[in-house]
């Protein structure tokens, strides 16, 4: 990961993907906690749905009213 990542530069992600990358993060920081940072394979399903979920949240949010 490059340092301008960590500050802030996208590296050329549009918006949305900045979006999705930020809900994916927010998500598995949240699991890694709940989890002792630590995700067993077992859990790797329901990490996923769970990942999943925000990612979809975030692109509802992009998307036009209907």
């Amino acid at each position: 990961m490059s340092d301008a990542y960590v500050v802030g530069d996208p590296d050329g992600l549009s918006p949305l993907q900045v979006e999705l990358r930020d809900a994916i993060a927010r998500e598995l920081h949240a699991q890694l906690a709940l989890r002792g940072e630590r995700i067993e394979l077992a859990d790797l399903p329901e990490v996923s749905y769970q990942v999943t979920i925000q990612v979809e949240r975030a692109i509802r949010a992009w998307l036009p009213a209907r």
